[in-house]
């Protein structure tokens, strides 16, 4: 990741009002993307985010496109859930063409799957993104991918950034997620530093094709 050459912006407020300031030069809808590795508090700050410009965004989380478990047993993938292959990466893609262009009086709802981490699975249509949100926002860990279909995103979002944390950090909380989810500590230890350490380096190589670097 090459901090030395990207913007670096340093707090929530000062997030906010980046994105503010991006929303008053729109000229349609402004589409935003938050990437960042596991653990990293992308959701988190995605959802702050949102809360602070309220009916006018709309949050689409890239999670709601991992495949269901039944599929990634079928493609022998489910002992790596979270790995760019084990996603709807192309659904994703074309969802977010969808809601950049279904902005206005002549546009129309757009519904986007959630995913709902108890289970472990997805609800289809569980998010509705309205034609008068001005401000769409997702997240997730392969914005800034550099790989067909994910790099596709480069022209249908309008601006992405990467969520920087001290990565011990970003472990340690990311093992007590997982043992908040029913995970035991040593499952749990072994999933953090084995499959999603494994993504988080193609997450943090890909971070150099950010617009910004944010960190909170």
């Amino acid at each position: 990741m090459s901090d030395d050459v990207l913007p670096t912006i340093d707090g929530l407020d000062a997030f906010a009002a980046e994105i503010e300031l991006r929303l008053a030069h729109a000229s349609g809808r402004l589409m935003v993307g938050i990437a960042g590795s596991p653990g990293s508090g992308k959701s988190t700050a995605a959802a702050l985010l949102a809360e602070r410009f309220g009916g006018e965004a709309a949050l689409v989380p890239m999670d709601g496109f991992h495949l269901a478990n039944e599929q990634l047993a079928a493609l022998g993938r489910r002992d790596r859930k979270g790995a760019p292959d084990t996603f709807d990466a192309d659904g994703y893609v074309a969802l977010l063409e969808r809601c950049r262009r279904s902005y206005g009086a002549e546009g129309r709802t757009v519904y986007a799957p959630r995913f709902v981490r108890e289970i472990e699975e997805s609800h289809g249509s569980a998010i509705a993104v309205p034609p008068s949100a001005r401000l769409v926002i997702t997240e997730g860990n392969y914005l800034l991918l550099d790989r067909a279909p994910w790099s596709e995103l480069g022209e249908v979002l309008d601006v992405r950034y990467h969520l920087a944390v001290d990565q011990d950090v970003r472990r340690e909380r990311l093992i007590a997620r997982h043992i908040a989810f029913g995970k035991s500590p040593e499952d749990a230890r072994a999933w953090s530093l084995g499959p999603d350490e494994a993504n988080a380096v193609l997450i943090e190589v890909a971070a150099a094709r950010a617009d910004a670097i944010v960190r909170l």
